[in-house]
């Protein structure tokens, strides 16, 4: 049952959309709207984690339509994970629900010449012949997601973002939606605010024109979500500037370390302001407001997990790893083998002299019927590294052997389910730890009440896991994903002039 519960409430993966409103300031604004969770709908709506992936790095593609109440054009938040709004395209404009998604860059919707995907049917297509300013680019694209992926022909038309109209804007008229995720999503298409050099097909990003169109003042935009369930007004997007009613103090900046996504440095992870030790020599972290939740490597998922007391699936074959292998995972620890190395002397890993080759903490668990083939071997080795890492953990504070093995079967036991979501107890939350994230020497941190998403009322009332398990491989991971959670709690701003992310403590 618990299970069920599990994937129905899983849904709650998103990524934010807006519109936009000039005013007196000069800034053009996109106001978002609340909607109360409804646990129907999610039950109704299961979708998988990895629903949008480009380069490793997970999104969501589930979500919902916005209603334009004219201007200031309106976001809708749906289920505290869903921000979303209308754009044009154009002449007259054809309105589309987009995904404003700063972990992307290309702008897409459905069209008409959409025949063979079911997905087609239910969302708003674009028309080239009912507009005058098209123009047919003759060139196809396809973009590639983790639950799918979509095809069609790059067009250029007008676009309309609220108050401004964008010229000649390249885009994709997608022609194939080859998922099931774009069947039950409730979006039209994605706006993508990530740098140009994570697009597709050399077109230029809605951002950049937004830039040398002189559309907006000044070379940022900034999100404010508002988190009150009870609210009316979502929160809001803010291109060109920030609204300083949406957020307390100063912004502190971390500079983007590398371009694609919005990247940064982030420092120590903290539970209940004690040291996990994963982050000590600083992790490659990005803030995206196309995910819901937040994520991160499965071994320190997983002893968040277990500290929150969040339940998932147990991999027998971490147990299993334990239990045979824990000895020699210890003695090769003591004798100060490099903890890359140890998987590989003791043979559930790959080594070719400086790395492991398979890739680093890849999944969580796998079928128990896939051992003996190359998935078989990877989740034997994903377990070991898991382990390793936990150990090596473990020793840096001095505890016993006894001890730590004790600890080390315990987070077996918390693993996330294949889908790195976890569940907790309702009734428990007020008693959890906080959890601190470390960027540029502040301290961020979100309260039990802020990184645990409840959903549905009664018998029916879920609380799931703010954090999830997605592990990265190198070079570009191991990763953590900042999403909605940590952007609800923190004002963000997105610089692009100084290239720098900002975060201060968001008003509610």
């Amino acid at each position: 049952m618990r299970q069920g519960y599990l994937w129905a409430a899983f849904c709650l993966w998103a990524l934010t959309f807006p519109l936009l409103q000039a005013s007196s300031d000069g800034l053009v604004r996109i106001g978002l709207k609340k909607w109360r969770l409804d646990y129907n709908r999610i039950r109704a709506a299961r979708m998988a984690r990895r629903a949008k992936s480009i380069g490793g790095v997970v999104k969501s593609m589930y979500q919902g339509f916005g209603d334009s109440d004219g201007e200031p054009v309106l976001l809708r938040n749906y289920m505290d994970a869903q921000y979303y709004g209308e754009i044009g395209i154009g002449t007259p404009p054809q309105n589309f629900t987009v995904v404003f998604d700063t972990g992307s860059a290309n702008l897409w919707v459905p069209s008409t010449k959409c025949h063979f995907s079911i997905a087609c049917l239910f969302h708003s297509k674009y028309n080239s012949r009912l507009s005058t300013t098209y123009i047919d680019l003759g060139k196809e694209g396809e973009i590639h997601y983790g639950s799918g992926s979509i095809s069609g022909v790059f067009s250029q038309d007008n676009v309309q973002v609220g108050s401004m109209a964008i010229k000649n804007q390249v885009f994709i008229e997608a022609t194939r939606e080859a998922s099931l995720v774009f069947v039950l999503g409730k979006f039209d298409g994605i706006l993508g605010l990530g740098f140009e050099e994570i697009v597709v097909g050399n077109a230029t990003p809605v951002w950049y024109n937004l830039l040398r169109q002189g559309l907006v003042q000044e070379d940022i935009f900034s999100f404010w979500l508002n988190r009150d369930p009870q609210a009316t007004d979502g929160g809001e997007i803010v291109f060109g500037g920030v609204d300083k009613r949406h957020f307390k103090g100063q912004h502190t900046y971390a500079s983007i370390t590398q371009k694609g996504y919005w990247q940064f440095e982030m420092g120590e992870f903290l539970i209940g302001y004690q040291s996990t030790g994963f982050c000590e020599a600083g992790c490659a972290a990005i803030v995206d407001s196309g995910t819901s939740l937040i994520a991160g490597p499965t071994a320190i998922v997983t002893e968040i997990n277990h500290a929150i007391g969040a339940e998932g699936i147990v991999s027998q074959e971490c147990k299993e790893v334990v239990s045979q292998y824990g000895n020699m995972i210890w003695d090769l620890l003591i004798s100060r083998v490099q903890p890359d190395a140890v998987c590989s002397q003791i043979g559930l890993c790959n080594f070719n002299g400086s790395q492991i080759e398979s890739p680093r903490i890849k999944t969580v668990v796998e079928e128990e019927d896939a051992r003996g083939t190359k998935v078989g071997n990877e989740v034997w080795c994903t377990a070991c590294e898991m382990t390793v890492i936990w150990v090596q953990n473990q020793l840096k504070q001095r505890k016993t052997k006894e001890i730590i093995f004790s600890y080390v079967t315990e987070l077996c036991q918390s693993l996330p389910s294949p889908m790195g979501e976890s569940v907790v107890d309702c009734g428990r939350v007020p008693y959890m730890p906080d959890v601190t994230f470390t960027i540029a020497d502040k301290h961020f941190t979100l309260t039990p009440k802020e990184y645990v998403l409840k959903t549905g009322e009664g018998i029916t009332t879920v609380c799931l896991s703010g954090f999830i398990a997605l592990d990265v491989p190198p070079p570009r991971g191991p990763l953590w994903i900042l999403g909605d959670i940590f952007m609800g709690v923190y004002h963000t701003v997105f610089d692009y002039g100084n290239l720098q992310v900002g975060f201060a403590e968001a008003m509610q």
